[in-house]
């Protein structure tokens, strides 16, 4: 089970683990705002809710750019592991402008790609190709970038609160 974490301006932050939450929650650093109906968690005499959505105590403050880190997972998963030229199954990464003519490691440079069209398209550009990128490649955003931990099993008591951050 895990627990979204929201900033004390009701912010999302994070998803942490169970485990973490009650721990945040028993030090009084946190409060339960969304909790698992009946079935409480006993400590010593205390019973705690089981926490789905907790709001920290104080404000933390987080850096105005949140630049995510792209990385080769990152890519696929925002081009939903779709081939970028023809649309299959993608399983590698691919620099439209080849890195040998200057093309850097940045999200507006890659792409996800399948094996074949990798191979083809080689150390050229897609004009020299004749290929159209069929979405142009932009960083990322929404809330299940922004917030560590969003992206895989969320829980639909967390919408409202991924909605501010979106």
């Amino acid at each position: 089970m895990r627990t979204l974490v929201l900033n004390a301006g009701y912010e999302p932050l994070t998803v942490v683990s169970f485990k973490r939450a009650m721990v945040l929650v028993m030090n009084d650093k946190a409060s339960v705002i969304e909790h698992v109906e009946g079935d409480p968690v006993w400590a010593g005499r205390s019973a705690y809710e089981r926490p789905v959505v907790i709001i920290l105590s104080r404000y933390v403050r987080m850096p105005s750019s949140r630049r995510l880190p792209v990385t080769r997972r990152g890519v696929l998963r925002r081009d939903a592991h779709r081939c970028a030229y023809c649309g299959k199954a993608a399983a590698t990464i691919d620099h439209v402008l080849p890195r040998s003519r200057g093309g850097g490691y940045s999200w507006e440079n890659l792409v996800a790609c399948c094996l074949r069209c990798n191979n083809i398209k080689s150390d050229r550009t897609p004009q020299e190709m004749g290929w159209m990128l069929q979405n142009a490649p932009l960083p990322p955003r929404g809330a299940p970038w922004i917030v560590r931990g969003a992206e895989r099993g969320r829980d639909p008591r967390w919408e409202p609160y991924l909605a501010l951050a979106a």
